[in-house]
């Protein structure tokens, strides 16, 4: 039995009671909801997670990070501290993306120390060992090949996947008729794409998507199904071939649904500001309100070095609009593979992002910690104002750099606003306040 067949059946299941209270929910909502596709809880059966998570409607909105290796960088301590980095920043699920050294040993190693659920782009795998393993192209891996590592990597654990089922010849076709300003950026879309023209068949992910639901039941797979043709350039977004894409995995949602797979739609990616409302409401119809998992998304393409900032606007709107799920964007987007603190700076930035949203959203407990962090400030409790922060470390940091002994901050001093505010009214008034 499936997570989406247990909450049809038995929504008292642990599972539900214990997400349910960290949502401020109850547990016959949680459940109704995942029995619906509206929520997912991505839990491989293989494996026991210390910290699970409910991502989707009536929840609070999640943040996920990627780490992994690169070909350059194939360092798998320094991907290991980045993990740690991130856990420790709040971030509710992450990706590995490796695609340098041993990969296997490399995704065995962050699951076994990941606690929170561990997601993974399988062909990845599949064609980096094409290429450096069997010298040959991407081109040249057999299907075998790519339904072998999604099942390998689903008996290892792999709480979600990302599949770019959606990407089609035909979407390919109207990509060729009204061409891009960046065509395809999407590094697992281009493989499939090259694959696709190349030996001149249907996307193997698309044709047999039976077999991948069958895999997917079996270990308890969240199938996050990506967006190959997502805009890499406001130039780009909401075209004919991302939304055809999104028309299809609308179609595979319900299939997925029917044998009892979890699912969740990934989306852009690069827009304007004022289309990220339209993009929300058309995959929310056309994917039958799953959850939706967005990248970004980035509202300007001139900011290389603050794209964490970028994203986090666009995230922000985008949840408020109701986007479920955010992954994070670091500072070094676009440039090189991230620090440990660009990778920190990149979970915060989209965990405010995630809160300014739910407080739109009216997500329990969320405008809470804001009524407090207003208490503390009016106080001038600096311990409660880092205490309540979303990074503490850094503004015990910064309070503790100003080396001021004062009760206020060395902006104002003995010129701050609250202080004089309760002068005032201790004349008016002839009390504190």
């Amino acid at each position: 039995m499936t997570i989406k067949e247990l909450a049809q059946k038995n929504p008292e299941a642990e599972i539900f009671k214990r997400l349910a209270q960290e949502e401020g929910i109850s547990a016959q909502e949680l459940a109704k909801l995942v029995s619906e596709g509206q929520v997912v809880i991505p839990y491989n059966k293989n494996i026991r997670l210390n910290r699970p998570m409910a991502i989707g409607k009536n929840v609070s909105t999640k943040v996920n990070a990627n780490i992994g290796t690169s070909k350059d960088h194939p360092d798998i301590e320094f991907e290991l501290k980045k993990l740690e980095v991130v856990l420790n920043a709040g971030t509710h699920t992450v990706m590995d993306l490796s695609t340098g050294g041993p990969l296997k040993e490399i995704r065995q190693e962050i699951r076994r120390r990941c606690p929170v659920p561990l997601g993974t782009v399988p062909i990845y795998q599949a064609a980096i060992e094409t290429v450096e393993k069997r010298k040959k192209s991407i081109c040249e891996m057999t299907i075998d090949d790519l339904f072998r590592v999604i099942e390998e990597q689903a008996q290892e654990g792999i709480d979600f996947m990302t599949l770019h089922c959606g990407l089609t010849l035909e979407g390919v076709k109207r990509l060729k008729n009204r061409p891009r300003t960046m065509g395809v950026v999407s590094r697992g879309g281009s493989f499939i794409m090259e694959w696709m023209l190349h030996n001149n068949k249907e996307n193997p992910l698309y044709e047999y998507f039976d077999d991948i639901l069958a895999i997917a039941r079996e270990h308890e797979v969240t199938l996050s199904l990506g967006d190959g043709l997502r805009p890499g350039c406001l130039l780009d977004a909401t075209d004919g071939a991302q939304i055809h894409e999104l028309i299809i995995l609308g179609e595979l949602t319900q299939r997925a649904w029917e044998k009892g797979v979890q699912v969740m739609i990934e989306g852009p990616g690069h827009m304007p500001l004022d289309q990220i409302e339209a993009n929300v409401v058309l995959q929310k119809k056309l994917c039958h309100e799953a959850p939706f998992y967005v990248l970004g998304p980035l509202v300007t393409d001139i900011a290389p070095g603050y794209d964490h900032i970028v994203g986090a606007i666009g995230g922000a709107i985008a949840a408020s609009c109701g986007v479920d799920f955010l992954c994070y964007i670091t500072p070094a987007e676009h440039l090189k593979l991230p620090s440990l603190e660009d990778a920190k700076e990149g979970v915060i930035a989209s965990l405010i992002a995630a809160h300014a949203a739910d407080i739109v959203k009216g997500i329990p407990g969320a405008i809470e910690k804001d009524i407090e962090m207003a208490k503390a400030r009016h106080k001038l409790d600096w311990k409660r104002q880092i205490e309540l922060s979303l990074d503490p470390e850094k503004a015990r940091l910064y309070r503790e750099e100003a080396g001021y002994k004062g009760s206020a901050c060395t902006m104002c001093g003995e010129y701050c606003a609250i202080k004089t505010y309760k002068r005032a009214m201790k004349i008016a008034t002839g009390s504190e306040e």
